[in-house]
């Protein structure tokens, strides 16, 4: 065994039945349930079952590994995660990203996909519902393998990967923990226009209070948000909207301007591009209402007509274990 590696936290998600009918007692979800009234709402019970059984299972082989562990769920996660050597999350991509937040750069994290998607069932029902399940992107196990590679993982033939993140400040103050997907800076109704200023500087090698060389013209945008995404979040949202994969270890972050409004032609080949590790991206939001959302929209921030953001990849970076689908250069 690994002797780095003596006390595991195990980090669970809650099933969507869990948190609608369970948690918050959602009386139109729970009888539709009760009603099944369709596949759609079936499937609500099908997965939370496939999901307690993965818990169930990696439990398990826990028990048997000779470890110290305990397991919390998500939700009750509230301060910086310390006194582990290891976090293993049960759930998918949504459950690994709100634990990265409670995790600085020294406690390695491995994400178990609790329910993966089994491509058949996709096609036999995609004619009648969305038969999707945890898409487990940045997951580097199911409960298939998760035995074998907690072996690898305990006895040091698996290693960690330092990946980058969001470093984010809203005038001058630290506002959001480090990001490993992306940042969404947009106003909070998606129905109206987000309003914007934001120019990318050199910053290596300055003093402090010195100004960096600019790399960029001054963009003046309004348009539906303005997204910045970490090598790992480049699979995501900024992939599905027309961005490039990055390679998983890049330090350099990828930014776009979603749906831009009649972009300036001396403009167009600011909309979408990079930030390199020694670049700063700075925006001056010009909406009178705004949030800026880090992985999703759990978690977010206030933005007010003429707030100052800075961006870049110098956030502590996160020990991850990846799997394949990160890895792949597909």
């Amino acid at each position: 065994m690994n002797r780095a590696v003596r006390k595991l936290l195990v980090v669970t998600k809650r099933s969507a039945y869990d948190l609608y009918v369970v948690q918050h007692n959602d009386l139109h979800v729970k009888t539709m349930v009760e009603a099944k009234y369709n596949q759609l709402v079936c499937n609500l019970t099908d997965r939370h079952l496939a999901h307690s059984n993965a818990v169930s299972k990696c439990h398990e082989v826990l028990e048997k590994c000779g470890v110290q562990w305990q397991s919390i769920r998500r939700d009750e996660l509230r301060e910086p995660i310390q006194g582990v050597d290891l976090v293993i999350t049960i759930g998918g991509d949504g459950t690994m990203l709100e634990t990265s937040h409670f995790l600085d750069d020294k406690i390695p994290m491995i994400g178990i996909n609790s329910d993966p998607t089994k491509q058949t069932e996709v096609e036999e029902r995609l004619q009648d519902y969305d038969a999707k399940r945890s898409t487990g992107y940045l997951c580097a196990a199911t409960t298939d393998d998760f035995e074998q590679v907690l072996d690898e993982v305990l006895s040091g033939t698996r290693l960690p990967t330092e990946v980058a993140r969001i470093k984010a400040t809203v005038d001058g103050a630290l506002c959001l923990p480090p990001v490993l997907n992306d940042v969404l800076l947009a106003h909070p109704s998606p129905a109206s226009v987000s309003r914007c200023n934001y120019y990318i500087q050199k910053v290596k090698g300055l003093k402090e209070g010195e100004d960096g060389v600019l790399v960029s013209p001054s963009i003046h945008s309004r348009s539906s948000g303005l997204r910045v995404c970490t090598a790992v979040g480049s699979t995501a949202a900024t992939r599905s909207a027309g961005g490039f994969r990055m390679p998983f270890l890049s330090k350099n972050l990828q930014y776009m301007l979603r749906e831009p409004l009649q972009p300036h032609p001396r403009h167009k080949n600011y909309l979408h591009g990079l930030i390199l590790d020694d670049e700063v991206m700075k925006v001056k939001w010009g909406s009178r209402q705004g949030r800026i959302f880090a992985d999703g929209s759990h978690l977010s921030r206030e933005l007010q007509i003429g707030s100052s953001i800075e961006i870049t990849s110098k956030a502590p970076v996160l020990q991850l274990y990846p799997g394949t689908k990160l890895i792949s250069k597909k």
